[in-house]
């Protein structure tokens, strides 16, 4: 997939995630993870919110070809039962996403057909409307991608991520904005880190609460992620039209 640089920021969206830290995820602990496949190239991550309907960020949406999500994969090298592939047949980029600030970056796929839930693929809560998340708390990322630098990983991965103020992700990136984003980093790790799949999930006591959107370059915490409760009214009048 393309990626986006803002050359004045040195920001990008997080496609190419590093697991440096990462550890593996335990079986069936993740049941809401996806794995989008945009066309034959592209890929984002992404969690399931209803049995047809999968969040993902707005900057994963490109004109590569079809868009197919997996469910229930553990580990991408051992094909298994467990696995549910279905196509996207609808997805709804927010009207107001900007590709270059990435603001409201974010995206609803209506999937083909229902997902079949079992111990193996569910649903994540999504948080209150305009709920904030305080500095301090413990969240984490999941997400398949590289556990170094030349590694590649095809287990799903998790790491801890800890919300920090607003003030530091407004000094490191000038487009950052508390309204509708939400400021996290791994608190283990100073350099390059495991930030999560592009449209994966941060997720906080069991609710996830932002959409991994960008950050900086080389993979220095912290990272911004979209602030989900900013956009449950959208979500909600999404969903019923989807319906």
């Amino acid at each position: 997939m393309v990626l986006l640089l803002l050359l004045a920021t040195a920001v990008l969206p997080l496609h190419s995630s590093r697991v440096i830290g990462g550890q593996d995820v335990s079986p069936t602990s993740r049941p809401y993870m996806a794995y989008v496949q945009i066309g034959s190239t592209g890929r984002c991550g992404g969690f399931l919110i209803r049995e047809d309907v999968v969040v993902t960020a707005a900057h994963c949406s490109c004109n590569l070809g079809d868009i197919f999500v997996y469910l229930g994969v553990q580990d991408f090298s051992k094909p298994g039962q467990t696995w549910q592939r279905i196509r996207a047949r609808r997805w709804v980029q927010h009207p107001d996403f900007n590709n270059e600030s990435f603001e409201n970056d974010i995206m609803l796929l209506k999937l083909s057909y229902d997902a079949e839930l079992n111990e193996w693929v569910g649903t994540i809560p999504l948080p209150e409307a305009n709920h904030t998340v305080s500095p301090g708390s413990k969240c984490s990322v999941a997400g398949w991608g590289r556990t170094g630098m030349n590694t590649t990983n095809n287990r799903l991965q998790k790491a801890e991520q800890e919300v920090v103020s607003d003030s530091l992700c407004r000094e490191r990136y000038p487009h950052y904005d508390p309204t509708t984003m939400l400021c996290a980093g791994n608190p283990h790790v100073k350099k390059a880190a495991f930030q999560g799949d592009s449209g994966g999930p941060l997720v906080c006591d069991r609710v996830v609460q932002g959409i991994v959107s960008n950050g900086d370059l080389n993979g220095r915490p912290p990272s911004i992620y979209t602030r989900i409760s900013s956009f449950i009214p959208w979500i909600d009048e999404t969903l019923q039209k989807l319906s």
